[in-house]
């Protein structure tokens, strides 16, 4: 296996973008992740200029058997952005977006934040489904499937790919839609960073520039009953209606009355994607169920939804989640979660509960690689603090609320939530869709190269012929 040191010259010699070391000027900002969980030490960050540099470091790289990892915005859970002593793929140079208002569709290249679309589809009245906190990386969100706002009124961000241009382990550039290189395209959406690494996405874009938000506060003995009627409640909503719960201790900020900050709370999100005016009496319709506290309502730009969490959520911080899917919300799970407010030991930490469905729910099973939809109730046990010295104590919170409710939840797990300690689970998240899976990537990827990631790579006959790559 070559060093980094010997690999370096050969890579210069046809790189047109930055190419960091330890103790380099740059090195420490382009090394960092959202996640101070998974900090870690590259030994070489090659911050690619264009699709050309990407393919000069991964046939450099694969060649050299150097350790690669692939990094959009730094927001992997797990870490696999970055990596010890081996190469960093940055893509963060590679930030355009291109627009066509007429067709409504977007293209955008690998290295493009969630803002960054935002910011160029909002100046065409349009928007491209995708994830909630604006300096989350476009590439990693859309692969592993893509939750959001828009989710139920649109579908998932890979649901609304049409096409992909991706550098693979040999140094190939394939082009991947419905009709070229199909079994890759199918992977593609929701088969996480296994194949390669995405240059560029086309996608769909739907006209919005606002929505109406409420959010308010439930307390006491209104959570468990709120829990209720929201469980029983979502099956039936309008797909235009979003209407998410978080489950923590109240935050100590100004828009929280005093005698309610620290508290156990529910914290209710409701949107409405479309007329406003329409959408009133089905929000109000929600915040009369069991009296919530400090209530707001308003209409706000596609730009602010998008930009609402980014503070609550930054970089630098510790995360860890586990995270899965029910099929019903029985009463004891739910009794669970609101209980085990008592011992948490971060105030930031969430439970968050969503519900998917809507036109989520109307994508065939087989028609991409994403998990299960059968499973409506999201959820996800987010823990957020910013000591090391409590790393134990906020990870073993996790684990034991999750062992509590796993027995009640379907099997299946979304990608882009899972810590790095869950390889065990990957094929879980894959369901009958894994032998198909392993298959493309035995094909496109047999010396697996592109393993950092929720691995799916198995020695195995792949069992089909896929067409080459020219």
């Amino acid at each position: 296996m070559t060093t980094i040191e010997e690999f370096y010259p050969s890579l210069r010699s046809r790189f047109r973008g930055e190419l960091l070391r330890p103790g380099d000027d740059g090195y420490v900002r382009a090394g960092g992740v959202w996640n101070d969980m998974v900090a870690r030490s590259p030994g070489l960050i090659a911050r690619c200029a264009d699709v050309t540099d990407v393919r000069a470091a991964v046939q450099a790289a694969a060649a050299a058997g150097v350790l690669t990892a692939v990094r959009c915005g730094g927001h992997s859970l797990a870490g696999f952005s970055t990596c010890d002593g081996g190469m960093v793929i940055d893509l963060s140079r590679m930030r355009q977006v291109t627009v066509d208002p007429e067709c409504r569709r977007a293209r955008f290249t690998g290295g493009c934040l969630l803002g960054s679309v935002d910011t160029v589809t909002q100046k065409a009245g349009l928007v491209f489904p995708s994830g909630v906190v604006s300096h989350t990386g476009a590439s990693g969100l859309i692969l592993g499937g893509g939750f959001g706002w828009l989710t139920r009124v649109f579908g998932l961000s890979c649901d609304n790919v049409e096409g992909f241009t991706i550098v693979t382990a040999d140094g190939s550039i394939a082009r991947a839609d419905a009709k070229e290189n199909a079994d890759l395209f199918w992977a593609l959406r929701g088969g996480g960073g296994n194949f390669g690494v995405v240059t560029e996405f086309e996608v769909r874009l739907h006209p919005l520039t606002s929505v109406l938000l409420a959010e308010g506060l439930c307390l006491g003995d209104h959570i468990h009953r709120l829990l209720r009627r929201w469980r029983d409640f979502m099956p039936e909503a309008p797909d235009k209606l979003k209407w998410n719960l978080s489950l923590r201790l109240a935050p100590d900020t100004e828009n929280v009355p005093e005698d309610v900050r620290g508290r156990p709370v529910a914290s209710e999100s409701v949107l409405w994607v479309g007329d406003a005016d329409e959408g009133l009496p089905h929000v109000n319709q929600v915040l009369s169920i069991c009296n919530p506290v400090a209530v707001k309502r308003k209409v706000l730009s596609f730009l602010e939804l998008q930009t609402m969490a980014d503070e609550e959520f930054p970089p630098g911080r510790r995360y860890y989640t586990k995270s899965g899917y029910f099929k019903s919300l029985d009463d004891a799970s739910i009794d669970h979660m609101v209980e085990s407010l008592a011992t948490v030991p971060s105030p930031s930490t969430q439970i968050e509960l969503a519900y998917l469905g809507g036109a989520a729910a109307r994508v065939g099973a087989e028609e991409t690689a994403f998990g299960d939809r059968s499973s409506p109730f999201v959820l996800n046990l987010l823990a957020n603090w910013s000591d090391p010295g409590d790393d134990d104590a906020n990870i073993s919170w996790v684990r034991s609320l999750f062992r509590v409710l796993r027995p009640s939840m379907s099997p299946g797990v979304y990608v882009n939530f899972m810590s790095g300690d869950e390889e065990d689970r990957v094929p879980e998240a894959y369901h009958d869709r894994w032998e198909r899976l392993v298959a493309v990537k035995t094909y496109y990827d047999s010396q697996n190269f592109f393993r950092l990631n929720q691995n799916i790579y198995k020695t195995r006959n792949p069992g089909k012929e896929f067409p080459r790559i020219d």
